[in-house]
């Protein structure tokens, strides 16, 4: 699996981190947005960050997606300190993202706004590019809208896509970067419980070739795909473990689900 390392710890196979955080923290001005957060989050697995309104979640996210440099600690990327790295760096080390608003050329067809990120991707600084390199990148792109199940809308403009479609347009261009770690900011606002399980599905298909990690606020929603969850509150960790060990945890009922 691609980022995947793993070490033998008492007989059993423990996966490393490919994205950890140390003490961070996130100011704005006087507001304290995130507060001594420390957690890994191992390769090859599927994890949602999950939390009430106000959790902290989508400043957590901006931090680890290098949208917003931490007031205080420090982001690691496979042992690597990518700290306050500027964004566009992210998707050249391995990392990309999916935005809880979707981010696409609307003008141009699905099957170009794919093309346009595998482009981006394979010849940045090629001015000129023979036949074959383009032929390439129309087949890498059909590849992709197939993937993401697009592949009969391929020449619709991305304007006249359905929201869930779009979500999975921008995924597919997010793929175009040959990521070994998928960010995703809440990948099904919006959506109708249609699009909503269509896209469950597809994150759980894209989770079996590479680490996956998405913000979520639904907690029944993640429950039964992801193998693991963080949950904050008022900006603060308040738990991580499996799906059975966050539904058992006395704190996240208490705080989570008003028990």
């Amino acid at each position: 699996m691609a980022g995947a390392r793993s070490r033998a710890q008492g007989g059993e196979i423990v996966s490393q981190p490919i994205l950890s955080v140390s003490g961070v923290g996130k100011r704005f001005g006087a507001f304290v947005a995130l507060n001594d957060v420390s957690v890994a989050f191992p390769a090859g697995q599927l994890t949602a960050i999950i939390g009430p309104n106000g959790a902290g979640k989508s400043t957590f996210f901006n931090v680890i997606s290098g949208a917003f440099a931490p007031s205080a600690g420090r982001v690691f990327f496979e042992g690597q300190d990518i700290t306050g790295r500027a964004q566009h760096e992210f998707a050249r080390i391995g990392i990309a993202k999916s935005f809880q608003i979707t981010n696409l050329f609307k003008q141009l067809s699905a099957h170009e706004n794919v093309r346009v990120a595998a482009q981006m991707r394979r010849s940045r600084f090629e001015l000129f590019k023979p036949r074959s390199a383009l032929r390439e990148l129309a087949e890498a792109a059909d590849a992709l809208l197939q993937r993401v199940g697009l592949a009969d809308v391929g020449g619709k403009r991305a304007a006249d896509l359905a929201h869930g479609q779009q979500r999975a347009l921008e995924i597919a261009m997010a793929l175009a970067a040959e990521p070994r770690l998928l960010l995703m900011d809440e990948p099904t606002a919006g959506m109708s419980p249609e699009e909503t399980t269509a896209m469950m599905g597809l994150i759980k298909r894209i989770a079996q070739e590479r680490t996956v990690v998405l913000v979520e606020h639904k907690m029944k929603l993640v429950m039964g795909i992801c193998q693991r969850l963080v949950v904050l509150h008022h900006g603060e960790l308040l738990a991580e473990g499996t799906p059975d060990e966050i539904r058992s945890n006395t704190d996240v009922k208490r705080v989570y689900l008003g028990q």
